[in-house]
Protein backbone atom coordinates (compact mmCIF):
# COMPACT_ATOMS: atom_id res chain seq x y z
CA UNK A 1 0.00 0.00 0.00
CA UNK A 2 1.42 3.06 -0.78
CA UNK A 3 1.60 5.90 1.75
CA UNK A 4 2.54 9.73 1.61
CA UNK A 5 3.28 11.92 4.07
CA UNK A 6 4.08 15.90 3.51
CA UNK A 7 5.75 18.06 5.03
CA UNK A 8 7.44 21.56 5.26
CA UNK A 9 4.10 23.89 5.29
CA UNK A 10 4.60 26.94 7.13
CA UNK A 11 3.42 31.10 6.94
CA UNK A 12 5.44 33.23 4.57
CA UNK A 13 5.36 36.63 3.44
CA UNK A 14 5.03 37.69 -0.34
CA UNK A 15 8.09 36.59 -2.36
CA UNK A 16 9.46 34.29 0.19
CA UNK A 17 10.40 30.67 -0.57
CA UNK A 18 9.24 26.99 0.71
CA UNK A 19 10.17 23.50 -0.20
CA UNK A 20 7.62 21.29 0.50
CA UNK A 21 8.61 17.18 1.08
CA UNK A 22 6.47 14.30 0.01
CA UNK A 23 7.94 11.08 1.75
CA UNK A 24 6.90 7.80 0.38
CA UNK A 25 6.62 4.09 0.63
CA UNK A 26 4.83 1.07 -0.59
CA UNK A 27 5.59 1.11 -4.06
CA UNK A 28 6.18 -1.74 -5.98
CA UNK A 29 6.29 -0.97 -9.96
CA UNK A 30 8.63 0.77 -11.32
CA UNK A 31 6.49 2.93 -13.30
CA UNK A 32 4.48 6.01 -11.64
CA UNK A 33 3.30 9.15 -11.47
CA UNK A 34 3.58 11.64 -8.27
CA UNK A 35 2.30 15.05 -8.31
CA UNK A 36 1.40 18.26 -5.98
CA UNK A 37 -1.79 19.43 -5.75
CA UNK A 38 -3.94 22.05 -3.64
CA UNK A 39 -7.05 23.33 -2.57
CA UNK A 40 -6.65 27.18 -1.49
CA UNK A 41 -9.57 28.53 0.77
CA UNK A 42 -13.27 28.31 -0.57
CA UNK A 43 -11.82 26.79 -4.09
CA UNK A 44 -11.73 23.25 -5.90
CA UNK A 45 -8.32 21.07 -5.52
CA UNK A 46 -6.29 22.14 -8.45
CA UNK A 47 -3.23 20.49 -10.27
CA UNK A 48 -0.13 22.16 -8.92
CA UNK A 49 3.07 20.07 -10.69
CA UNK A 50 3.74 16.00 -11.43
CA UNK A 51 6.49 14.26 -12.21
CA UNK A 52 7.23 10.40 -13.87
CA UNK A 53 9.35 8.11 -13.06
CA UNK A 54 11.45 9.16 -16.10
CA UNK A 55 11.96 12.80 -14.11
CA UNK A 56 9.47 13.93 -16.88
CA UNK A 57 7.46 16.97 -15.00
CA UNK A 58 4.28 19.33 -16.25
CA UNK A 59 3.52 22.18 -14.25
CA UNK A 60 0.19 24.26 -14.36
CA UNK A 61 0.62 27.75 -15.86
CA UNK A 62 0.24 29.80 -12.59
CA UNK A 63 3.45 28.01 -10.88
CA UNK A 64 5.40 28.19 -14.02
CA UNK A 65 8.90 29.31 -13.39
CA UNK A 66 8.39 29.89 -9.90
CA UNK A 67 7.66 26.11 -8.65
CA UNK A 68 9.91 23.12 -9.07
CA UNK A 69 8.81 19.57 -8.55
CA UNK A 70 11.63 17.01 -8.01
CA UNK A 71 12.25 13.26 -6.64
CA UNK A 72 15.16 11.66 -4.61
CA UNK A 73 14.46 8.11 -5.40
CA UNK A 74 17.24 6.83 -2.88
CA UNK A 75 15.27 8.39 -0.16
CA UNK A 76 11.74 8.10 -2.06
CA UNK A 77 10.81 11.40 -1.17
CA UNK A 78 9.08 14.03 -3.52
CA UNK A 79 9.71 17.54 -3.11
CA UNK A 80 8.01 20.99 -4.42
CA UNK A 81 10.30 24.04 -4.44
CA UNK A 82 8.20 27.25 -4.27
CA UNK A 83 9.98 31.00 -4.97
CA UNK A 84 8.45 34.05 -5.20
CA UNK A 85 5.00 32.75 -3.59
CA UNK A 86 2.30 34.74 -3.95
CA UNK A 87 -1.20 35.19 -1.31
CA UNK A 88 -3.37 33.94 -3.95
CA UNK A 89 -0.39 30.45 -3.75
CA UNK A 90 -2.00 29.90 0.19
CA UNK A 91 -3.61 26.51 0.30
CA UNK A 92 -3.25 22.92 2.05
CA UNK A 93 -0.87 21.12 -0.23
CA UNK A 94 -1.22 17.23 -0.59
CA UNK A 95 1.20 14.92 -2.27
CA UNK A 96 -0.53 12.38 -4.79
CA UNK A 97 0.77 8.73 -6.64
CA UNK A 98 -0.02 6.65 -8.58
CA UNK A 99 1.58 3.52 -9.87
CA UNK A 100 1.41 2.25 -13.46
CA UNK A 101 0.47 5.68 -15.27
CA UNK A 102 2.02 6.27 -18.29
CA UNK A 103 2.41 9.24 -20.66
CA UNK A 104 2.53 13.45 -19.85
CA UNK A 105 2.65 14.01 -15.88
CA UNK A 106 -0.60 14.61 -15.44
CA UNK A 107 -2.17 16.83 -12.52
CA UNK A 108 -5.56 16.05 -12.57
CA UNK A 109 -6.89 14.48 -9.35
CA UNK A 110 -9.05 11.61 -10.87
CA UNK A 111 -5.63 9.67 -11.75
CA UNK A 112 -4.46 9.87 -8.16
CA UNK A 113 -5.91 6.88 -5.76
CA UNK A 114 -2.99 7.78 -3.27
CA UNK A 115 -2.89 10.80 -0.96
CA UNK A 116 -1.43 12.34 1.91
CA UNK A 117 -2.74 14.08 4.60
CA UNK A 118 -1.67 17.73 3.46
CA UNK A 119 0.53 20.69 4.63
CA UNK A 120 -0.88 23.98 4.85
CA UNK A 121 0.90 26.93 3.22
CA UNK A 122 0.06 30.76 4.07
CA UNK A 123 1.51 33.30 2.37
CA UNK A 124 0.87 37.00 3.43
CA UNK A 125 0.93 40.39 1.69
Amino acid sequence: QVQLTESGGGSVQTGGSLRLSCDTSGFTHKVYMMAWFRNPPGKEREGVAAIDNTGDTTYADSVKGRFTISQDNAKKILYLEMNRLKPEDTAMYYCAAEEGLVGVPAIVAYEYHHWGQGTLVTVSS
